[in-house]
């Protein structure tokens, strides 16, 4: 057992999690139970976003979206956490905790944001804006929060823009369809990177008003990730939690919802009496859009991540100080929000 777990090891790098051949992984509810007796064995938290598969929701500790996350990370008194999402999130989990933990079930669970957006990239954006201010999402790497004034979420990101000084433009990475919304929603000066999320580009605006055209009654809510023609069809545009918040709340009974499909999951615990449709996308031969990113976690992937310890996330310190920076700069200016 000793050398397949080292052969595991030595693969991780390439296969993004510990595959080891040889160990029996219980199923079912033993693995639930297995999961949550490593959680209490090792004082442990388990923190899942919204799109991560419905399982691993209903396992965790803490459910959100990044800006939640984060919070709940930053105040966390756990000796590890254990963090079902995607990479950017549990390295920021890491630099809001140097002395924990931070353990990551697959470490290719990446994102399309995070992998076009480079601090190399920022550093020369801004040599050639170098009166701009740089509001980068948080959907990035440590090397690009390092290099950036403050960052953002879709939940805080519209408070942060009328924050900052009116006498200075604005560099806003990595996704220009979150930027262009933030733009148009604040009247401030946005310089663009040109980035986009793979999943929330993929909606098809002439499916989706097909759709709206069969179901008269239902309200299409979407995330500003979401390109430009599907904003200007939504009855409601949101973060992850305000969209979650709508569909509760609204009095509205049947909604087409335009963002990752795992929301659905957590949308149908708090409204179950509404209908809920997932937007269409381009390739007619799928009817949701999901991240195939945050599905790489997996129950089995989490148990093994929590027995062993691994994969872990490292920062160099210089760099974590770095990016600790904007971080703490955004949490300060979103404690007015839930």
């Amino acid at each position: 057992m000793e050398n397949t777990l080292e052969k595991a090891k030595s693969s991780m790098p390439i296969k993004g999690f510990l595959d080891i051949k040889d160990i029996a992984i219980p199923q079912g509810q033993d693995l639930v139970d297995a999961i949550l007796k490593l959680k209490e064995e090792k004082n442990a938290v388990i923190l899942a976003h919204y799109y991560q598969p419905a399982e691993i929701q209903d396992i965790a500790d803490f459910l959100g979206d990044s800006l939640q996350l984060a919070r709940q990370a930053k105040d966390t008194d756990a000796d590890m956490i254990v963090f079902c999402g995607v990479h950017f999130m549990a390295e920021a989990a890491k630099i809001l905790n140097p002395t924990k933990k931070v353990v990551l079930p697959d470490t290719l669970a990446g994102c399309s944001l995070a992998d076009g957006c480079s601090g190399e990239g920022l550093r020369a954006m801004r040599a050639q804006h170098p009166n701009a201010l740089v509001a980068t999402y948080i959907n990035c790497n440590a090397e690009t929060k390092a290099e950036s004034d403050i960052i953002v979420t879709s939940s805080n990101a519209e408070t942060i823009i009328n924050a900052l000084p009116t006498d200075q433009p604005i560099i806003f990475a990595p996704d220009k369809n979150l930027g262009r919304y933030l733009a148009h929603k604040t009247g401030r000066d946005m310089i663009l990177w040109d980035g986009s999320c793979i999943v929330h580009e993929a909606f098809s605006m002439e499916r989706i008003a097909k759709q709206l055209a069969d179901n008269p009654d239902a309200k299409l809510i979407a995330h500003p990730e979401s390109e430009e023609s599907v904003l200007k069809l939504a009855h409601f545009i949101g973060s992850t939690s305000a969209l979650l918040d709508y569909v509760e709340k609204d009095d509205c009974q049947k909604f087409i919802i335009a963002t990752e499909e795992g929301i659905l999951h957590e949308m149908k615990k708090r409204a179950p009496h509404k209908e809920l449709i997932p937007a269409l996308v381009f390739d007619e031969s799928c009817n949701c859009s999901e991240c195939f990113y945050m599905k790489r976690n997996t129950m089995e992937k989490l148990y093994l991540c929590m027995k062993y310890e691994l994969p872990e996330i490292l920062i160099d310190e210089e760099l974590r100080l770095k990016a600790l920076k904007p971080i703490e700069a955004m949490l300060e200016l979103s404690k007015t929000i839930k």
